[in-house]
């Protein structure tokens, strides 16, 4: 997949996406993202609130555990 034909950064990609990475070639690519973090057993920026986004921890455990009642 390249990014110009399947996964186009889009206007509204780009003005929704909560990402603090700074400099992240993925901005605004949503699929290339998400393919990114499955990879990785992780989860996108846009599954977090934003002080649990930036703590960098995109773990699916570390969202689990934030969402599950003590």
């Amino acid at each position: 997949m390249t990014k110009n034909s399947q996964c186009p950064r889009i206007r509204i990609n780009t003005k929704f996406c909560t990402c603090t990475h700074q400099g992240c070639p993925k901005h605004g690519l949503c699929c290339e993202c998400l393919h990114y973090h499955r990879q990785r057993r992780e989860l996108p920026a846009c599954y977090f609130t934003e002080d649990e986004e930036r703590s960098y921890n995109r773990s699916i455990e570390f969202f689990v555990q934030r969402r599950t009642p003590k």
